[in-house]
């Protein structure tokens, strides 16, 4: 009876110092997570590049060092993808990916469309490293009003 009361504790003591129990995909790849997106962006979708830089998508790296983010893909659910260039997300930091054209900057880069990317309806947002595996993932639905903390 001593043995069954330890083994589950035994267990869980080695989950933690592996880190299965409670890693998740983004804490695994970095601590890169979708933050935040902005997916209608405010007022009237009139195609202009103001209103297309109002829809964007925010990266946050949770972790203590920075991250490189070069060849990872942003992409939603019909694969409308950017490809991030060999720039790095410094510790604690975020950057907004904006649909329109714009000056890239280590906090805003820009994917130069001429069309919405993200369904106001619902859509997902998903990050993967550049060789396809999956980073982390945001989805929404018609009861989120205009953005979604993720």
């Amino acid at each position: 009876m001593h043995l069954r009361a330890t083994l589950p504790a035994a267990l869980v003591g080695a989950a933690l110092l592996t880190g299965t129990l409670l890693s998740t995909p983004a804490a695994a790849a970095g601590g890169v997570t979708i933050h935040h997106v902005w997916f209608d962006s405010p007022g009237s979708d009139n195609g202009s590049n103001a209103s297309l830089n109002a829809e964007w998508v925010q990266l946050k790296n949770t972790s203590r060092s920075a991250v490189s983010v070069k060849g990872w893909v942003l992409k939603d659910a019909a694969n409308h993808r950017y490809v991030f260039p060999d720039i790095r997300i410094g510790a604690g930091r975020t950057v907004k990916v904006h649909t329109g054209k714009g000056r890239n900057t280590a906090s805003d880069r820009y994917q130069n469309r001429r069309a919405y990317v993200w369904n106001n309806t619902s859509d997902t947002a998903t990050l993967t490293r550049a060789s396809g595996a999956k980073v982390d993932s945001c989805s929404w639905t018609t009861r989120d009003p205009s953005d979604k903390w993720c």
